[in-house]
């Protein structure tokens, strides 16, 4: 007998799990809408042409690959190295993520969508990573991007978004704030402008593996002892963030790059305190993300009273369209992992407690003549918008009654000989066991109120 199993890092959602993760994907999706967000899809494969060379040489790696169809072996060389044998057999791949087939979208879609473009898109994305707490190999993004447009305004959208979501969600986070610019900036004080990415790739770690492994990781990556150690003033760097600001100011006196991310990090930081977010805001100079396609600000979110990595996420890319052939489109954009924010919503018992329940009112079924008056009563209620089951045969009232507790479904109908004579039904509340017998014509507005 085959056994039952599913891959690794993926999973089987029950009912009431899919009631909480959609509650998630509605709220989020209710404040894309607020900030006039346009919904799209992309496929789950995309070419791999696409996708390879966008997410830094460890992306790359994870990319799930995709064996061409057919007879595709017959004519490959296995003797050639891996680089070069990959592309004859694996064409197409499944997305790391929605932000690259967007810019995709755009380009192929030139002519069908308007500049500035603002769209909303929550699909599934993959990643060949180790499953372990909050990390999945198949996982839902919830992005919001704007394209077309360098005007931080839409930074701070973002940010009223990410405040919004959480507040609804109600869940205390804590926004990081930085800007690539920055990052160049420090790269090129250091004397390693050549070596941004590996600084990058590196203290985007600082959370996971601490100070002393960044280091380490840095000089494995070709940085000399002198240039790591001109990393720790940024590393140490205290204050509030007009003073980490102030304090680059002088570090970046004859540095335009890294002067131009200050100015942009003051514009925003000016413009979210006139709109006073719920949400604590920081300027973290540590905050890398590792993704290549950044240009200027990067957000991460963290989740403050539960141990869980970035719960959302993002920044500024410029000419990221232009690897598809339309240069000089600048875009900015978050996710929302939905996944990690189940799993803080659970640790912290914050669902809604009726999210599990698929009915609001089970019809008690005794037989052909009573489901008659059922079968007529339950299609007023679902025309009212109230979730309605009918059981479906006629078992001993116990088994039912069980089944209605075992559904966590508030409100049981029944209906005998003198429900049908009076035209009524009689109710059971089951959670105050109060039962009483409701006309018909009064039944919608029973249900509404109880």
């Amino acid at each position: 007998m085959m056994k039952c199993s599913i891959p690794k890092g993926t999973r089987d959602f029950l009912p009431v799990e899919m009631s909480r993760r959609n509650y998630i994907f509605d709220t989020i999706r209710s404040v894309f809408k607020t900030f006039a967000f346009e919904p799209i899809e992309t496929p789950s494969l995309e070419n791999l042409s696409t996708l390879m060379g966008k997410y830094g040489e460890e992306g790359d790696k994870l990319l799930f690959k995709v064996l061409n169809s057919g007879d595709f072996m017959k004519d490959v060389d296995f003797s050639q190295d891996y680089h070069k044998v990959a592309p004859q057999i694996c064409e197409r791949g499944l997305r790391y993520d929605l932000t690259v087939p967007f810019a995709r979208f755009v380009v192929q879609h030139r002519d069908q969508i308007a500049l500035p473009f603002r769209r909303y898109q929550l699909q599934p994305v993959w990643r060949a990573d180790r499953p372990q707490k909050g990390r999945y190999r198949e996982f839902y993004q919830c992005d919001a991007d704007m394209i077309g447009s360098e005007s931080l305004l839409n930074e701070l959208e973002l940010v009223q978004m990410i405040d919004e979501v959480f507040r609804r969600l109600d869940i205390n986070v804590l926004v990081k704030i930085n800007n690539r610019k920055i990052l160049a900036g420090i790269a090129d004080m250091i004397g390693a402008p050549d070596k941004l990415v590996d600084i990058t790739v590196a203290i985007d770690k600082l959370d996971k593996i601490g100070l002393d492994n960044v280091r380490g990781e840095l000089f494995e990556r070709g940085l000399e002892a002198a240039q790591v150690d001109a990393l720790n003033p940024i590393f140490e760097l205290q204050g509030d963030t007009q003073a980490k600001l102030a304090r680059l100011r002088q570090l970046f006196a004859d540095n335009p790059v890294g002067l131009k991310g200050v100015e942009e990090m003051t514009t925003l930081f000016d413009l979210i305190a006139s709109v006073s977010p719920s949400c604590g805001i920081e300027l973290d100079l540590t905050l890398a993300r590792g993704l290549n396609y950044y240009t200027g600000a990067i957000f991460e979110v963290k989740a403050l009273d539960v141990a869980m990595g970035s719960i959302c996420g993002g920044g500024r890319y410029d000419n990221l369209t232009g690897i598809f052939g339309m240069p000089n489109v600048s875009g900015v954009g978050i996710s929302f992992g939905a996944d990690r924010i189940y799993d803080v919503l659970t640790e912290l018992q914050k669902f809604p407690t009726d999210l599990g329940r698929a009915a609001q009112v089970l019809f008690v079924n005794f037989g052909e003549a009573e489901q008659r008056h059922c079968i007529r009563c339950a299609a007023m209620l679902r025309r009212a918008g109230i979730a309605t089951l009918i059981y479906p045969d006629a078992a001993k009232t116990k088994k039912q009654m069980e089944f209605a507790n075992r559904n966590q479904i508030p409100l049981v109908a029944f209906v005998g000989e003198e429900e049908i004579a009076s035209d009524a039904v009689t109710m059971k509340n089951m959670t105050t066991g109060l039962q009483e017998k409701i006309p018909v014509s009064q039944l919608v507005d029973y249900v509404l109120n109880a």
